[in-house]
């Protein structure tokens, strides 16, 4: 038994990658707006400013910003500057979750069993919760889907600012967060393969059924018609693989 050979042999131990740069600089912006105490309403420092104190480049501090808007966390007003709209807490930031398959039709699979768990409850709450400002974010949202996706065949983008008014319509925060942490996965659906025509063209109609439930306020309904449109993407997902 060669024990003192298999002590020191280290060439199957894996360096552990270094923090996310784009974590690091995320967790050290929660830790200036609680010790400087800034409040709702307040503005951050400058990019420039930021990156002069942070050491890191302005795609980064910029990467930071958009999660933090994401989050419902900020907000940046064109000529004048990002403010705070909420409390924050290392709570709010995430390690965004990864699939480690290449394997795109299992990637999406595996993607659109965490949806299917997250959209048919975010549907149902928006039903009972929304207000009428909610329901006129997701109708603009809703026909611009239509219309870009009349004109150009795909709306990606568009199809994912509504499902995102949806989530801000339950009034929970958790939903965004959820999104915000599993971008990077969820991406996927509204780049390849929904840059297709004929990628889930089918649940497109199921969209307005789905407005319309939450119009009525009818959980059950919206339920129903959240789980008809993920029916028709695991269908085309798993034609794709033929």
């Amino acid at each position: 038994m060669r024990i003192g050979t298999a002590l020191n042999d280290t060439q199957h131990i894996a360096a552990l990658p270094p923090l996310d740069r784009v974590q690091q600089v995320s967790g050290a912006m929660v830790g200036y707006i609680n010790k400087a105490g800034l409040k709702r309403g307040d503005r951050l420092p400058t990019e420039r400013e930021l990156m002069n104190a942070l050491g890191v480049g302005r795609s980064t501090v910029r990467e930071v910003i958009g999660r933090f808007q994401a989050l419902g966390v900020v907000e940046t007003r064109k000529g004048s500057g990002t403010y705070l709209l909420q409390p924050v807490s290392a709570a709010t930031v995430h390690m965004p979750l990864m699939l480690e398959t290449v394997n795109l039709r299992d990637a999406l699979l595996q993607t659109l069993e965490v949806r299917r768990g997250i959209e048919v409850e975010a549907g149902a709450l928006a039903a009972m919760r929304r207000t009428e400002d909610d329901l006129r974010i997701i109708e603009e949202k809703l026909d611009e889907m239509e219309r870009v996706h009349l004109a150009k065949g795909t709306s990606g983008k568009e199809d994912l600012a509504f499902h995102v008014a949806i989530y801000d319509a339950t009034h929970n925060p958790l939903f965004k967060q959820l999104l915000e942490q599993m971008r990077e996965a969820f991406e996927r659906f509204w780049t390849k393969p929904f840059d297709r025509p004929d990628f889930a063209r089918r649940s497109f109609p199921y969209h307005r059924t789905l407005f319309s439930a939450i119009a009525d306020q009818d959980s059950e309904a919206a339920r129903r018609e959240t789980l008809k449109i993920l029916a028709v993407v695991e269908e085309d997902i798993k034609e794709m693989s033929k």
